[in-house]
């Protein structure tokens, strides 16, 4: 039950509006035709950038292979890896603090709006999260229990979150501050060392890749905003506070205790350092440490399995409308996000929209431009409308250069090919955007504007698509 019910809760969510009103954003459109390349392509592309993420296109290249169901095969992976998660998460309770904590902290990870949000994403994120939690759990039986088996579950399942994003590897630094608050025996560290060297050894050749290509990887990334630092204190403190509760509310069991150095370090060790690491190297992006909600779904859980456990002090009058009460309120707050993550304004973009329109424009022998070169992403993954258009800036594809969105020739060739065009759809950011500096970008937004009227515009979810014509050419 412990398990059972948080997973079972956790499908039933996420097959909830799983198509997300048949939209799908730009991440997980490089999902979509990167797990469609050969094997001979994907591992090209792996090896000039995204290695980071190689074992997870692996693992989609086979979801399609068996299945090419679209969005469905798409998410399928991630919903069922946050019930994997939620049934971990249940298992770990049920460990620590009986089977009611356990169910119920399960359920607490399933409702987290964030989970709903991975739950239905086409990335990995989910299924670290899976892996990390359940690596948790052998950690947890490996430290009561003097058996080998448990750690090397965990350096088998540790190993494999790590390989599907190696920022998993966080996670190690949370159970040693969890041995080291527990004073956890000899014996324990030497297996938990063991456990961590194989890990990191073995995440040595991804580690290498990975910082070959971190520039081109992450070099978009910023240091993080003060939003971000006042969101990671509020859901530490958050954190904190239950335990703090936890630990008052029932005399500071032996449990609860456990519980508490369990959970803390693993809520705040992974966010906290990669945020600290990013003042100096940007590399944070909170979905990069989703994991680390498990470490605020168990206090949670525990503290809701507490607070249920008192209701026979009161009447039953009074249990029943407070049932009714709490349950309404849960409702209310989380509704409107559950609905809000299932929209497709929930993402940056939305590239179903973006294709419907181009192809509701596109005449034959039209060109097309993304401005900015990698806006490509918009339409590569719906080869039947990218190939109706000629594509006026690309010097090789994307499965030929080994690259996610293909090479553009230069910023004088740009020019010329479209002096000798008489329509071009382009695709752009949204206005107030930053505009590339590269002279290929500049090339294409100032030939527009000397030799090109705009015929229409049309604005979507993070896009805008726009018909340029030389003069006298816009009316159909």
């Amino acid at each position: 039950m412990p398990a059972t019910v948080p997973a079972a809760a956790a499908l039933a969510l996420g097959l909830w509006g799983i198509d997300r009103q048949n939209s799908m954003w730009r991440d997980e459109s490089v999902t979509y035709q990167v797990a469609h390349r050969s094997l001979g392509e994907l591992w090209g592309l792996l090896g000039h950038i995204d290695a980071v993420h190689g074992v997870y296109y692996l693992l989609m290249h086979a979801v399609f292979a068996a299945w090419d169901g679209g969005l469905l095969a798409l998410r399928l992976p991630s919903t069922m890896a946050t019930a994997l998660a939620a049934a971990g998460v249940g298992a770990i309770g049920a460990r620590l603090a009986g089977r009611r904590t356990g169910t119920i902290a399960g359920l607490v990870l399933v409702v987290l709006p964030v989970t709903q949000q991975y739950a239905q994403e086409g990335r990995s994120y989910a299924l670290v999260t899976a892996c990390v939690t359940w690596a948790t759990y052998f950690f947890v039986r490996g430290m009561a229990e003097f058996r080998g088996r448990w750690w090397t579950a965990y350096a088998l399942t540790l190993g494999l979150a790590c390989w599907l994003h190696e920022f998993a590897a966080l996670a190690l630094v949370a159970h040693g501050v969890t041995l080291w608050w527990s004073r956890g025996p000899r014996h324990v560290w030497r297996s938990w060392g063991i456990a961590a060297a194989c890990v990191s050894v073995s995440l040595l050749p991804l580690a290498v890749a990975s910082a070959a290509q971190a520039e081109q990887q992450l070099g978009w990334l910023g240091r993080p905003s003060l939003s971000a630092w006042l969101q990671f204190l509020v859901i530490s403190g958050v954190g904190v506070l239950l335990c703090r509760l936890l630990l008052r509310g029932s005399a500071a069991s032996a449990e609860a205790v456990a519980l508490a150095r369990l959970s803390l370090p693993l809520l705040i060790a992974p966010v906290g350092l990669l945020m600290g690491i990013s003042l100096v190297k940007p590399w944070y992006v909170d979905r990069y440490v989703l994991y680390s909600f498990t470490g605020l779904a168990l206090p949670a859980g525990a503290a809701l399995g507490w607070a249920v456990g008192q209701r026979h002090r009161l009447a039953p009058a009074a249990r029943v409308l407070t049932v009714c009460l709490l349950a309404g309120a849960a409702v209310a707050v989380l509704l409107p996000w559950s609905l809000m993550v299932r929209s497709p304004e929930s993402r940056k973009d939305d590239v179903v929209a973006v294709v419907h329109v181009v192809e509701k424009s596109a005449r034959e022998g039209d060109s097309v431009l993304f401005m900015p070169a990698r806006r490509r992403e918009w339409l590569l993954s719906y080869p039947s409308v990218y190939g109706r258009l000629d594509d006026l800036a690309l010097s090789e594809s994307p499965a030929a250069s080994n690259t996610l969105q293909g090479t553009e020739v230069s910023a004088e060739t740009i020019r010329r090919r479209l002096l000798t065009t008489d329509r071009v759809i382009a695709l752009t950011d949204p206005a107030g955007q930053p505009l590339d500096p590269f002279a290929q970008e500049v090339a294409k937004r100032q030939t527009l504007k000397a030799y090109f009227e705009v015929c229409e515009r049309t604005e979507v979810l993070g896009a805008q698509i726009v018909v340029y014509a030389r003069p006298g050419h816009c009316v159909r």
